[in-house]
């Protein structure tokens, strides 16, 4: 009778269960542990994982998630393009402030949402950064950017983390995310700004006015060497935290799910360990890099979520329809950091890869045309300069 070889999960054969696993040498002590349904440990310069607990199990990613809204928006839009606030930017959850008519700048928003980790900024940004396909458009820029980095337990469904209906994600995707998005100096810089003033409403005839807002994550202000990344909570996510530090050259970074706690320290004890032990501790699997997952090679071992017991089926590549425009298409096409669009985008599968191809076969003639009427509606907005 002939039998099949399980496939390995994403990272190493080592990354499952539910029980704390790592490897240390006698003499080396055993790292901390932390409340929280799954987490990991890993070295963001090298890609080695050290510490991991239930790394693929799926739960909600709360604002976390706003790590690959920032990586897919970042290399699309100039910091400098404004866009003016519509009504439906002001989704529910926590708000940076923006106020429907009002302008605000890519770079305002992208500090509004990873800053204070605005629900308003983190649509905003994805309805300008769609183009013609609005906020669904870089939702599927999304899920596709976390096929191509290997994040395969990631589903996602709202650009700002928001919980959502199938919407997903494991500690071992945030660090893959995570590692991703440090590697844009954009990024890097963002998530270790402390502080900055943001625009208030927009009034003829009066100064505009400014606030402070000040950045979310307690580990940047407490832990030295601390350089981000993310927080975030929900009353089903409970608290899911995304901190990572550098010394020596070295990064570290710490991924964990649905915590019992908000606390900086349960973080900073683990990046304690990490600096003191680090180099000593043998891997126990690692991140892999853009491309180097394929469907039929691994799997995403996606475990029972921490939110209610529910079981998630594998992330699948999303279907991208709708006209392109020039930023749509460059979301589809454009290429991602660390590596070319073919590897991107194979990591979707065949069926995914023709779809784009196809897309992006328009016919010339048809591409200006939408380009010409995208630039036409971004005109007809007053606030839009």
């Amino acid at each position: 009778m002939a039998t099949t070889t399980p496939p390995v999960p994403v990272g190493g054969e080592r990354l499952t269960g539910g029980a704390p696993v790592y490897d240390v040498p006698a003499g080396v002590p055993a790292p901390p542990q932390l409340a929280a349904a799954s987490y990991l440990l890993a070295d963001a310069t090298t890609g080695a994982v050290l510490v991991a607990q239930n790394p693929h199990g799926r739960a909600l990613p709360a604002s976390t998630l706003k790590m690959l809204t920032a990586l897919t928006v970042i290399p699309l839009l100039s910091p400098a393009e404004h866009y003016t606030a519509v009504p439906g930017d002001l989704v529910e959850g926590t708000k940076v402030g923006m106020s429907p008519g009002s302008s605000y700048s890519v770079q305002q928003l992208l500090q509004g949402m990873m800053l204070s980790s605005g629900n308003d900024a983190a649509t905003g940004l994805a309805r300008v950064a769609g183009g013609v396909g609005g906020v669904e458009q870089t939702v599927a820029a999304m899920q596709q950017n976390a096929i191509g980095l290997g994040a395969l337990d990631t589903v996602v469904k709202d650009p700002s983390g928001l919980d959502a209906p199938g919407q997903v994600t494991s500690a071992y995707d945030l660090a893959l995310i995570a590692r991703a998005a440090l590697r844009l100096p954009a990024f890097d810089a963002l998530v270790a700004t402390r502080h900055v003033r943001f625009p208030g409403r927009a009034e003829v005839g009066k100064v505009r006015t400014s606030y402070e807002i000040q950045n979310h994550n307690s580990l940047l202000f407490n832990y030295p060497g601390a350089v981000g990344v993310k927080n975030g909570y929900t009353v089903a996510a409970r608290w899911t935290i995304v901190g990572a530090a550098t010394r020596g050259g070295r990064t570290y970074v710490v991924t964990a799910l649905a915590r019992a706690d908000r606390s900086w320290r349960p973080t900073a004890a683990m990046l304690d360990w990490a600096f003191a032990h680090g180099t000593q501790a043998r891997p126990i699997g690692h991140l892999v890099e853009p491309g180097e997952v394929t469907s039929a090679g691994a799997t995403s071992h996606g475990l029972t979520a921490s939110s209610g017991g529910v079981v998630v089926e594998p992330s699948v590549p999303v279907t991208v329809g709708g006209a392109l425009d020039r930023r749509s298409a460059s979301i589809l096409a454009g290429p991602v950091p660390g590596t070319q669009w073919a590897r991107w985008i194979g990591a979707g599968g065949l069926a995914s890869a023709f779809l784009v191809v196809g897309l992006l076969a328009l016919s010339a003639h048809a591409r200006q045309r939408q380009l010409r009427a995208a630039r036409a509606a971004r005109s007809a907005r007053p606030a839009r300069r």
